[in-house]
């Protein structure tokens, strides 16, 4: 709204044009901006006195917004009683001013973010400056509470958008009226209570007090505006909100450092309501607005100054290309560029301003450079560029630089005193300053005359900063793909339909941006077509990498070029330092290219000591020796007396400080060094084949000592998988036989624990080939081998091959060695696991007992007597043996609690442990070690690792089996998710996790979802599982049952009666049995076939007659027994069992419980049956204490508070409450017709009573 010399005309924009009134000119400008959930117009009204009645309100509206009125209140004599200070004190006292607020929808139901509202603030403001006199027209800002951080917001926006620039210099001053600059407090009652309601959490997320994003907006704030005038106001009443008070924004939030703060005299939405001229709040407002109105003629005129000497536009233009066409994104990089740059603040007085852009090669550090200087053009006299390559290239390009505005020069030095010494304003590119050894303040000018900017490879260059530095990453995918279809010369129209094609190369190069550009150009020129890039790279990488377009070429023509040119900087050094750092790059390029722990290079080292001076010829295999430490590189000193990380260092920061590398040094974790994908590929692609060889060799031996010192770490796992790229029989003929059968026997055992099973797969056969032997006949030579291929058989699911396996090594071993030899216990145990994964878990407890008893001997704390023990409890556990597995692993978890809670021994006894407590009834200890489990190995575990997934995976069982599905549901969603990507569609992880899934669905009533996962699950396992297998029969049970709930009752029958053809072989009380009879007998009874129905749940009942009266099955078969009796007519029984089954759950379970609800409900419905008997009133008393249960904590929409209420207005009509009934049912039916559609059954009959209810009054 406009006031001042205006009429109010509303229009869309927040902002109403005026209808002038008078002739005064408009000198300034005045708008107010609301704050969240704000009337446009009453925010700003101060109430003359209070109305003399005031309904109530909840408190989640006080906290959204006002109620929204379209006039204000009159009293007798028509005259206002509310007054809105901008029109009735802000027109009169400056007339020659225009007076606006502003207004935007935020609060309740609506959806947007701070950025958005300053954006469009800008934008209306803008659009209402459009004439040659209002473009530099004096402007002061008023912002109450949110509608503050929407001003600062604008600002630092318009400071980095030419567009705004007028606008942004024509602000004379802004008040700032309860700012929350640090967020506040009440954002967080507010927040949750918008949870409640439905609201958008956006604002009041970013309103939390301490939030990182206003401090740092309110930082770029005080940076870019540190010279414009504002003064912030703020609070000293706490706000009443009824229930409690609360100080809404603090002074301390609401103040920035170093500038003016004045405190009012009232609460938080009162900082913005004056009530007259004589209001002591408005006399402290007052005289900052009129020094801002007043100053501000001069102050903006003064800011349009052009600066005295400084010719306009640009002269001199020395940039050796224009900007490339397919330039993308890097705009916010552009932004902080432009906005460094052309910062005149006071803080820059006296100095040069330098900003450097570092990053590898082929980032696009050139184009920015080409982009900012294109944009700042004008602003500079001139803008020159000199390529530092070298020293020739430098000197050439200053002297050409100097020579275009007529000056001559022989030197650099030459030439820079006469850029430091031009009164002109310049910028100065410094591009490819990319030699280490180089000093690049010798190609600055000195002084504070001019601009610098400077792009390196090296990240130390960024200490010649002086307003900032940008370290240039990868593009982030939306606009890696744009970029790779533009050069591949597809029309933007088809991007869609290759959308996920693009998406696929871009990841698989790394988002470099000109790989990007030359893969599209690769494309473009037919020698490959988009679907196939991948393939094509996988084979031919090298040849892509180093492709040369012939129009356009960047400076070094191909990916692989921009970082050899790096390398040669090395190549060309004599230093130690240099040879340490390529031997590095090339063990790390057959690494992987994520993060590598430098702990791996001090774990091998320690490892070597113990091997040094152990002979080729001594060692077992599967150990190392001498030969293994002696690969190690030179700058491991492997001979030196104790681990000395200097030439590691050295290596490593120079390899960081040429960008080959990213050095992270996390707090509490080793430092580690990452690569991007294509320069890691570069390394790896330099080296010669007989290089590569010896790189191999000395990184696999690292590799293999350091997991022999340290175990078998989980971060080495993706490291080991790109290691063992290399084929078998090439890294075999890389030294003697023996030495390398050890590394990968050992590389074997760490796939084995870290459960890639599949790479394991095919590594053994691979050297099962090499050394010519056969899978089922194990030798003595290669034991440890077989041993391995034994745990690989197991883990793949091959369980009859593994204990057939295990059982002959065990034979083979028991020929040669004594009893108690540790070799031959450990294949005793291994025999042992084997019959336990077989479901022959008798069998393996005998053998187990044998194990453990014959290592008592053992120290306590010796690991395979804890193994062993661990390994017993276990089959304890499946054998329903609990407390004897509780008390021994206890045991185990109290000796191994002297290892690192992230050990995995340690975290595997807790998991057996927790299911062991599970299946004692202990949910609670259960629920709260899995917890810790689950909590641990997701912070030291890779998202797809198998014990991370496992222990998720078993967590979500236990919370099912404990009635917490919706936590179940959350974590079961991620674990399918990953398996879905890891695993096919077959495998048995998989398929388990997506059947506890759909069980977890129709928990929660997602039955759609449960039917359409389970389907899948049936369809998966009867194509791999016999009819008879427990896991195909509980799948078939479990989607049984989802179509029962479903309605698809037919289909559910014929599921179960074939389920039961197979569960009729167990025992008549065996779990499974009783489980899938139950649901059959639902089925049945869902069907009409009560007597079937009748007959099954009697079985049930009776067979689990030997559970405890109170155990959750045993009820929930009596209520649906009795369900079925009063179906049957057989009411009497009905109430017999019931009312068994309620006093029992009434006594055992809580008030709110869900099945206890059920069953006092369904008890009710009886007793209205049997009305006649004179039972209402029973129904009733039973009826209300359900609704008044249900009430508090169901929502008003459930269907089954919807049914109690339904049942209780029934019961008040059978028993002459009429009124009471009608009321009841009003509000049934009133919600019925808001959630269900006309058609339903449920609201048809609601309907329909209520109209009986009415026709009988």
């Amino acid at each position: 709204m406009v006031y001042g010399c205006s009429a109010r005309v509303h229009n869309r924009s927040g902002v109403s044009q005026p209808t002038p009134t008078c002739n005064l000119p408009t000198r300034h400008s005045i708008v107010g901006v609301q704050g969240l959930g704000s009337d446009p117009f009453f925010t700003w009204v101060k109430k003359g006195r209070a109305p003399e009645s005031k309904s109530s309100r909840k408190l989640v509206d006080k906290l959204w917004t006002r109620k929204d009125k379209k006039h204000p209140k009159l009293d007798g004599n028509n005259e206002p009683v509310e007054f809105m200070w901008p029109r009735d004190l802000l027109v009169p006292s400056f007339t020659n001013a225009r007076v606006a607020t502003y207004s935007y929808k935020s609060g309740k139901g609506v959806k947007t973010t701070l950025r958005q509202l300053a954006e469009q603030f800008l934008n209306v403001l803008f659009q209402h400056r459009q004439k040659p006199d209002e473009r530099q027209r004096p402007l002061v800002l008023i912002g109450h509470s949110l509608g503050g951080l929407v001003i600062q917001q604008a600002l630092v926006i318009a400071a980095l958008n030419r567009d705004f620039q007028e606008l942004r210099l024509s602000v004379s001053g802004v008040i700032f009226l309860g700012a929350p600059f640090q967020g506040s407090n009440a954002a967080v009652l507010g927040k949750r209570l918008a949870q409640v309601t439905g609201g958008d959490l956006s604002l009041l997320e970013l309103l939390q007090k301490d939030n990182t994003n206003l401090q740092s907006l309110s930082k770029e704030f005080s940076d870019s505006h540190h010279e414009w005038d504002f003064v912030c106001f703020y609070e000293d009443t706490d706000a009443d909100y009824t229930l409690f008070k609360t100080r809404v924004v603090t002074a301390s939030s609401a103040t920035l450092s170093g500038r003016r703060m004045i405190f009012l005299h009232t609460d938080h939405s009162g900082l913005n309501k004056f009530s007259g001229s004589n209001d002591e709040n408005y006399a402290l407002v007052l005289p900052e607005l009129q020094r801002m109105v007043n100053n501000g003629p001069s102050m903006v005129a003064n800011r349009f100054k052009p600066k005295v000497g400084e010719p306009a536009g640009n002269k001199h233009w020395l940039v050796p290309r224009g900007i490339n066409k397919l330039f993308t994104g890097r705009s916010e990089i552009i932004d902080r560029i432009k906005a460094a740059l052309q910062d005149d603040g006071a803080q820059h007085a006296g100095k040069q301003k330098v900003f450097v852009i570092t990053g590898l090669g082929g980032m696009g550090k050139t184009e920015i450079c080409l982009q900012v200087a294109n944009i700042l053009r004008e602003d500079f006299w001139g803008v020159f560029w000199v390529d530092v390559d070298s020293e020739s290239t430098a000197k050439n390009d200053f002297i050409s630089a100097v020579a275009s505005f007529g000056s001559s020069a022989k030197s650099v030095d030459d030439a820079r005193r006469l850029l430091a010494n031009t009164k002109h304003n310049w910028l100065l590119i410094l591009d490819n300053a990319d030699d280490p050894e180089f000093d690049y303040q010798a190609y600055l000018p000195s002084g504070s005359r001019g601009v610098v900017l400077v792009t390196s490879r090296i990240y130390d260059c960024s200490q010649y900063s002086t307003v900032g530095s940008e370290v240039l990453t990868s593009l982030d995918i939306g606009l890696s793909k744009q970029l790779l279809l533009r050069a591949a010369n597809i029309a933007e129209d088809l991007w869609p339909s290759v959308d996920q094609q693009a998406e696929d190369i871009a990841k698989l190069i790394g988002s470099h941006t000109l790989a990007l550009i030359q893969a599209g150009t690769y494309i473009a020129k037919g020698y490959s077509r988009l679907d196939q890039y991948p393939e094509v790279y996988g084979k031919h990488r090298k040849r892509l990498l180093t492709y040369r377009p012939s129009q356009a070429q960047s400076r070094y023509g191909d990916v692989y070029a921009t970082f050899e040119a790096s390398a040669q900087i090395l190549e060309n050094s004599e230093s130690e330092d240099a040879r340490d750092a390529l031997r590095l790059l090339g063990i790390l390029s057959m690494l992987h290219s994520s993060a590598l722990p430098l702990q791996i290079f001090e774990n091998a080292w320690n490892r070597s000591r113990n091997v040094l001076h152990v002979s080729d010829t001594e060692i077992d295999l599967g150990t190392c020796s001498r030969w293994h430490a002696l690969q190690l590189p030179e700058f491991m000193e492997v001979e030196a007396n104790e681990w000395d990380p200097h030439r590691l260092n050295k290596a490593s920061y120079l390899l960081v400080s040429l960008s080959f590398v990213v050095r992270s040094n996390l707090a509490g974790e080793s430092p580690s060094l990452s690569m991007h994908p294509l320069a890691h590929a570069w390394a790896k692609d330099r080296q010669e084949l007989i290089q590569q060889g010896q790189t191999w060799i000395a990184t696999a031996c690292i590799v293999a000592l350091s997991i022999l010192c340290y175990g078998s770490p989980r971060d080495s796992l993706v490291h080991l998988q790109s290691l063992l790229n290399i084929e078998v029989k090439t890294a075999f003929s890389l030294g003697p036989k023996p030495m390398l059968v050890s590394i990968f026997i050992i590389f074997c055992q760490n796939l084995a624990t870290n459960r890639d099973d599949s790479r394991l797969k095919t590594l053994l056969q691979d050297i099962f080939g090499i050394l010519a032997i056969e899978f089922d006949k194990p030798s003595i030579e290669y034991l440890e081998i077989y041993r391995i291929y034994g745990i690989n058989l197991q883990d793949i699911g091959d369980l009859a091959n593994s204990l057939q396996l295990y059982i002959q090594i065990a034979k083979i071993l028991d020929e040669r060695l004594p009893h108690s030899h540790y070799k031959r216990l450990i294949s005793q145990h291994n025999v042992a696991n084997a019959y336990h994964a077989s479901g022959e878990v008798e069998k393996a407890i005998e053998i187990f007992e044998q194990v453990v008893e014959a290592q008592e001997d053992l120290h306590i704390t010796n690991g395979r007597r804890l193994m062993s023990q661990h390994e017993l409890a276990r089959a304890y556990v499946a054998n329903g043996q609990v407390d004897k597995a509780i008390e021994l692993l206890e045991q185990v978890v109290e000796i191994k609690g002297t290892m690192p809670i992230a050990h995995p021994e340690r975290l595997m006894s807790q998991h057996v442990l927790a299911r062991a407590y599970h299946e004692n009834g202990q949910a609670d200890k259960a629920i709260e070690l899995f917890e810790q489990v689950v909590e641990i190995r997701e912070s030291v575990l890779p998202i797809t690792h198998y014990d991370r997934l496992a222990a998720q995976d078993e967590l979500a069982f236990i919370y099912n089996a404990n009635r917490k599905a919706y936590k179940a549901t959350h974590l079961l969603e991620q674990v399918v998710k990953i398996r879905e990507e890891l695993l096919p569609t077959t495998h048995h992880d998989r398929l388990g996790s997506e059947h506890e899934l759909g069980h977890t669905y129709l928990q929660i009533g997602r039955v759609k979802e449960a039917i359409k996962l389970l389907e899948q699950v049936v369809k998966n396992r009867e194509e791999i599982l016999p009819v008879d297998n427990q896991a195909r029969l509980m799948s078939q049970h479990e989607l049984a049952r989802g179509y029962v709930i479903d309605g698809q009752v037919e289909k559910a029958i014929k599921i179960l009666e074939q389920v039961m053809k197979h569960r009729c072989k167990l025992p008549t009380d065996h779990p499974s049995r009783l489980m899938s009879q139950h649901v059959l007998a639902r089925a049945y009874y869902k069907n009409g076939q009560v007597d079937k129905a009748i007959k099954l749940f009697e079985q049930v009942v009776d067979s689990e007659g030997a559970l405890p009266i109170t155990h959750p099955d045993r009820l929930f078969a009596q209520h649906e027994l009795a369900c079925a009796y009063n179906t049957d007519g057989q009411v009497d029984k009905a109430v017999e069992l019931l009312e068994q089954v309620v006093k029992i759950q009434e006594e055992a379970l809580p008030v709110a419980n869900p099945e206890r609800l059920s069953s006092q409900h369904e008890l009710a419905h009886i007793y209205l049956v049997k009305g006649k008997g004179g039972r209402v009133k029973e129904a009733i008393d039973l009826l209300e204490r359900v609704v008044n249960v249900r009430e508090e904590v169901l929502p008003v929409t459930n269907t089954q508070r919807l049914a109690s209420q339904h049942e209780l207005a029934y019961a008040y009509y059978l028993n002459g409450q009429v009124e009471k009934a009608i009321e009841l049912m009003e509000h049934v039916v009133k919600i019925k017709e808001e959630v269900q559609p006309a058609t339903d059954n449920s609201r048809l009959i609601s309907q329909s009573l209520l109209a009986r209810f009415k026709k009988g009054v």
